[in-house]
């Protein structure tokens, strides 16, 4: 923010700056002498406002017109907002958003120091010089108990105010800016720092997991990372089984391990609650279980094995 100076109305002008500067309106003063003889009677020469001649007075010339100094001041001087009084012609003026002061009414409204040639704050309508202000509403960092400067870059966490430069991470010192981080109680750790130092790291490719991940057997692991030991699948979300340790998909441990139906030789693996028949050294799906010549099911009846065969009561009779 700034102020700029001029004179009349029609030199106002709004300024962004931080800084106030102040110019020195430049306005010709003219002093016309002369006696009021024949020659220079022949010639008015008359204040624009109240017509009384300016020969031997001094005047302003202002758009195209010459007023006398009390005319002049009344039709084009500014009203000082601090002290209420017009800012005579030959005053240095001083304005900022359509608001005029003489220069030494352009104070800060706390401790009363000029303005003119300093950078100011606008608070509610009153003027603040940048101590005053940083005092009464600029908060401090909390990592070098300095104020941070209003225009300053700053970060804003958990209530707390840092300067840019001063947020930093609590384990490689560098500033963490706008770049994510994580907070650990009181302190904070740009991403990598703090997978390095705190995250738990997979079983498979001991790297650290940053977020999500999968526990088997008590151990971290990357979801990517926990797959079937056979087909490679991943595991994660899926039914699986085990074997020595070893995580297997359904279809490979089945494949792998399981036993064999008598009847249809694909694995019986009992998962999902799958039932199955046993004996001897044989076993059967339960839908598998079924008499070798008429196909009628053994589940809960009795049956009579005939070499690689089992047959129902009724089968094993026409024998």
């Amino acid at each position: 923010m700034s102020v700029e100076t001029g004179k009349g109305k029609d030199s106002r002008r709004q300024s962004t700056s931080q800084t106030a500067e102040v110019r020195t309106a430049e306005i010709s003063e003219l002093v016309a002498h002369g006696s009021e003889s024949e020659d220079t009677m022949s010639e008015r020469f008359d204040c624009d406002n109240c017509k009384e001649s300016l020969y031997g007075r001094k005047y302003i010339q202002s758009e195209d017109s010459p007023y006398c100094i009390p005319c002049y001041d009344s039709r084009f001087a500014n009203t000082c907002d601090e002290c209420k009084e017009l800012i005579g012609h030959d005053a240095r003026e001083l304005f900022y958003e359509d608001r005029h002061y003489h220069e030494h009414c352009f104070r800060c409204f706390r401790c009363d120091r000029s303005l003119a040639d300093e950078p100011f704050t606008s608070q509610e309508e009153e003027l603040l010089c940048n101590d005053c202000y940083c005092n009464e509403f600029s908060s401090k960092c909390v990592a070098c108990d300095e104020t941070v400067m209003p225009g300053s870059r700053k970060l804003e966490y958990s209530g707390s105010t840092w300067h840019e430069s001063c947020f930093i991470c609590n384990s490689c010192k560098q500033p963490i800016g706008s770049k994510a981080f994580i907070p650990d109680k009181e302190d904070h750790y740009c991403v990598p720092c703090y997978e390095n130092k705190f995250a738990p790291r997979c079983t498979q490719c001991k790297k650290a997991l940053a977020k999500g991940g999968v526990t088997y057997r008590d151990e971290p692991w990357h979801k990517e990372c926990f797959v079937c030991t056979g087909c490679k699948t991943q595991l994660a979300g899926q039914p699986f089984t085990s074997r020595e340790d070893s995580p297997y998909c359904l279809k490979c441990f089945g494949n792998l391990y399981a036993k064999k139906c008598e009847a249809c030789s694909k694995p019986i693996t009992g998962f999902s609650g799958g039932k199955y028949i046993s004996f001897e050294e044989r076993q059967w799906h339960q839908t598998c279980f079924t008499c070798s010549r008429c196909s009628a099911s053994l589940v809960g009846k009795g049956f009579f094995p005939e070499n690689d065969e089992v047959l129902c009561r009724e089968c094993n009779g026409d024998l």
